[in-house]
This record gives structure tokens, sequence and C-alpha cells, in this order.
């Protein structure tokens, strides 16, 4: 895939243009030349030339004919010389041009593209990362969009507008992707760097130009201009379940933190209080959309429509986070004791084999003194250490030690999961459980794979519903470790899981950089927090149109009419 920012001027069409001038510099000097020389052949000839008899030469017209007049040779060197300075002239004025002009087709381009100067990496280093936040925005707003019309029209119906959804969200992955490397050095060499530049911003834009072909065909089916009164009747449906179930969350959320303690919840920490505010912002719009819709102002209507819509979809997410995470820690809970035994049953385990293996060493060499020191090479496990595997690049005391440690956080997780021992977090204790026997080479499977998972699809799913619902003020770096983090969650649960920790610790850092956003102007409730969830596009004194299916053509498209 081609980058726009790097279309590139045809160096065949130059050459057509610069061999043209120079063609019509020398047929002009040859008819300027031919011009000239044409009168002296026939000058001071020894051959008269016979005339018809008819027409008989007067004096005064042979003396005109034998004589040589300055005018003769005057004016072909004239149009000699005005041909050679315009051909001056325009061969100086595209040299200038060339030298000075910062388009693609400039001068100072490299030895292997001399037609073109590409752009420099700072601009599309900063291009890169602003369609990246773009893209993520795009999918996120067009895969709500489309939930409302899959409610009201079924799957089959909205199949092909889910189709583009799933494409863009492929591209913006991949570029993502690519950034992820970009931003660890990779590739190395300066043109290649460039390249991937290109790559990110054309993957981007092919994510929203999937989108916009599809925006139109997508307005038609919904049909909101036509007459929203169907639409409005899905969107109130769902706002009236959610807001029975925003009441339950709320409850929900005390009970887990006096259960589980104030840290197990903290990824829902202002989940109620959101989700209550994103329902009086759709409580609003929703009025509104019946007061356009019954004064005959469908585009108005429709717009209204949208952003209520927008707000109800964000309602869905925290109240949901808040069920997820209720589910997660009593799932957690009774995973605890058996991750916990499986863990300590493969250390004992390494711990067995490295000592039986060094024993064996020590006694295989009878000049060495007692155990094998920090330089002596791990050994291979034994018979009966079948749910372990000991790490043979890890020396023997640096296999010791991590074994010591192993223990110890085993025993810290076991004294903090004891009833007696108050309220604790078991998602947290799982954690701890999979990092501590990581470094001793535990094989993954069983209990540990699961709680492995677990633990990093919940705070996947935390930092992406915290991106998504703040997405008006979250930059580029969330979206790109959130990408990372899906991409490595099947093969590398724990890695996963710190890129999603590392999203969400940087998302609240922008939230909190940004402060309140504000639209000057919009008279509904709630429009700060529909502008910070990037409900509102907040590109006008109102607040903005309400964000639509689509990419960077047609996502603004309903926006309001100036008064």
């Amino acid at each position: 895939m081609t980058a726009s920012v790097f279309r590139e001027a045809r160096p065949l069409c130059a050459a057509r243009r610069l061999s043209g001038r120079v063609a019509h510099v020398v047929l002009g000097g040859a008819a300027g030349l031919v011009w000239l020389v044409l009168p002296v052949m026939t000058i001071n000839s020894g051959t008269a030339v016979a005339l018809p008899e008819t027409r008989p030469v007067t004096a005064i017209a042979a003396q005109r004919h034998d004589e040589t007049s300055p005018g003769y040779l005057a004016l072909p060197l004239v149009a000699v010389g005005t041909a050679g300075v315009l051909a001056g002239y325009a061969y100086v004025r595209r040299t200038r041009r060339a030298r000075t002009r910062t388009t693609p087709g400039g001068g100072h381009a490299p030895p292997s593209a001399p037609w073109r100067s590409p752009p420099a990496s700072d601009e599309l280093d900063r291009l890169s990362t602003e369609l990246i936040t773009q893209a993520d925005d795009w999918v996120r707003t067009s895969r709500e969009e489309l939930g409302f019309a899959e409610a009201r029209f079924g799957a089959a119906a909205v199949e092909p507008f889910a189709r583009a959804v799933r494409e863009a969200d492929a591209e913006l992955a991949a570029a993502c992707r690519m950034r992820e490397r970009y931003d660890h050095g990779v590739p190395e060499d300066a043109a290649a760097r460039m390249q991937a530049l290109a790559g990110v911003v054309g993957r981007c834009e092919e994510a929203g130009r999937l989108l916009d072909a599809e925006a139109a065909s997508f307005d038609e089916l919904r049909g909101l201009e036509r007459g929203s009164r169907e639409a409005l009747e899905v969107a109130e449906a769902r706002f009236r379940e959610l807001a029975g179930r925003t009441g339950a969350a709320a409850s929900t959320v005390a009970g887990l933190r006096e259960r589980y303690g104030p840290a197990a919840v903290a990824s829902v920490t202002g989940h109620v209080e959101l989700a209550k505010d994103r329902l009086l912002l759709a409580t609003s719009r929703l009025n509104r959309a019946h007061q356009s819709a019954d004064a005959g102002d469908a585009a108005a209507a429709a717009r209204h429509l949208r952003v209520a819509e927008g707000a109800v979809a964000q309602i869905g997410v925290f109240v949901h986070g808040v069920e997820r995470l209720a589910e997660e820690l009593s799932t957690a809970g009774r995973l605890v004791p058996a991750a916990l035994s499986g863990a300590e049953a493969d250390v004992e385990a390494i711990r067995r084999a490295a000592e039986s293996a060094t024993a064996q060493l020590t006694a295989g060499s009878p000049g060495t003194p007692g155990p094998a020191g920090a330089g002596a090479a791990a050994p291979a496990p034994v018979p009966g250490a079948s749910s372990a595997a000991v790490p043979v690049d890890v020396a023997a005391g640096e296999l010791r030690a991590r074994v010591t440690h192993a223990d110890l956080e085993l025993a810290h997780v076991r004294v903090r999961a004891q009833p007696a021992a108050g309220p604790y977090d078991p998602l947290d204790a799982l954690r701890r459980i999979v990092r501590a026997t990581a470094p001793v080479g535990t094989r993954r499977s069983g209990v540990l794979s699961a709680a492995e998972e677990l633990v990093a699809r919940s705070a996947l799913a935390a930092a992406d519903d915290f991106a998504g619902t703040h997405r008006g003020v979250v930059g580029a770096t969330v979206r790109i470790r959130l990408a990372e983090a899906r991409r490595l969650l099947p093969t590398d649960p724990q890695t996963a899981d710190a890129l999603a920790r590392q999203a969400r610790e940087l998302a609240e850092q922008d939230v909190r950089l940004h402060g309140n956003p504000s639209a000057a102007g919009d008279p509904s409730a709630g429009a700060t927090a529909a502008v910070l969830g990037g409900i509102l596009l907040g590109e006008d004194p109102d607040g903005g149109p309400p964000a639509c299916y689509g990419g960077p053509g047609t996502r603004a498209r309903r926006r309001p009419k100036p008064a």
C-alpha cells in the first residue's frame, strides 16, 4: 500500500516536458536560420530569373531584386534571439521553482528518487500517531452505532457494515503493530523507518476509507432523516433497561468493596457516577429528539438521537464493567486455592530436581567442593517433576534464589487468602502467583494457565473500557498498547496483562492532564461528559456534531446547521 504522503510525480512526464521545450527552441532556431540564408541564396546569382513575357521586368524592379536590404537580415536575427531568450528564461524559472518548492515533487530528493522529496520524519511521526488515535475513534463509534442498527434490523441486514468495521479494525491493528515495532527501534535503517511510518499512515487511511465507503448505505438502512420514531423506540428501550441496571450496579460495587476490599474494585471506581452522568445526557437528548421529530425537523431529531445513542452505549460499558468484575472476582476467588496448591507443587518439584541434579554433579566431580556454585549450570528435570521445567540457561545459584523468592510470594498469598485475614483481592492474588512462578520455569498448564488468562483478560477489558469511554482525550500510546495486548493475549497472557495495565495508567494520565473538557454554549446536560467520551466532536461552539458511523469524511456529517 502506498501512503498519500508518498505520492510521486512521474519522472517520465517531466522528461517529456523538457524534451518538448528543447524541440521548440531547435525548431525556432532552424526556422530563423532558413529565413536568414534564403535571401543570400538568391542574391548575386549569375543566373537570371526568367519571367513570363506577359510581365516585363522594369528597371526599378530589377534594381530592388539585385540590392540586398538590411531588413531581410535583421528580422531573422531578431526571431532567433527572441527564441533563445524565451528558452533561457523558461529554463531558469523552472530550475528556481524546482529548488524552492516543498511539495513531494520538489528538489533535494534522495538519489533513489530525484523527482520527489519525502516529508520530514518528525511530521510523519506526528501524523502517524494522530491517525492511530482517529482511526481507533472511527472504529469504536462505528461499532457502537452498528449495535443499534442490528437491534432494529437484525444481524443479516447489517452484515456488510459489520464487515467493513471488522476490516477497518484489522487495518488499525496492523498499523498499531507497525507503530509498536517502530517505537522499539524496528526497523533500524532510516529509510526503512520512514517507510514504516508511511505504512502506519496508509493503514489508518485505508481503515477510514472502508468506513466512509459504507456510510451512505448505512444511513439509507437506518433512515433517520426520513423519520426516527422506530430508532427512538429502540434507543429508549435500551435506555430503560440500563437505567434499572445502573441502580443494581451501585449495590454491586458496594458489596464487592465490602467483601474484597477497595483495591479489588479500583478498576470500576466511579463507573456508577459516570453512568448516571450519561443517563442525564441521554434523557436530555431523547427528549430533544422527540421535540424535533414533532416539529418536523428530521435532521435535528437524527442529530439528537445519535448523541443519545452514544450516551446509552457508554452507560452499557460502565454497567457491564461492574457486572463483569463481580463475575471475575468470584471466579478468581474459587481459583486461588487450586492455583496456589499447583504453584507450590511445581516449585517444590523444581527444588527437588535441582537439588538432586546438583548432588549428582557434585558426586561425579571428586575434586569439586560442596554443592555447585553460582557458576554451575542448572540441572535438567528429573522424573516426578512432570508439571515443572527447570530452566536450563539459569545458573544453579540463580535458580535457588528464584525458588526462594517464589516460596516467599506463595506463602504471602496463602496467608492473605485465609478467611481470618480479612478481605483480599483474588485477581491480584492470582497475578502474584503467576508472576512468582514464571521465573522458576513452571509450565503454564491446567490451573495456572487458566489463572494467567483470567488475570490478563480482566486487565485488558478494564483498560479498554476506560479508553473507550474517555476517547475524546486519550492518546495514541494507550491505543497502541491495547492493540498489542489484544494481539498477545492468546500466546503470552502475562505480557498482555502488563501492557493492559500500562495502557490504563497512561489513559488515566491523559485524562488528568487534559482536565475537564467543556462544550461552551451547549445547553444540554452532560455535554462535558459527551466531549470527554467522544460522543460529541468538540469542534463547534455548541459542542460539535455527534460522532457517527464512518471514517474521516463522514463521521461528522450530522453537523448542526449554522444559526
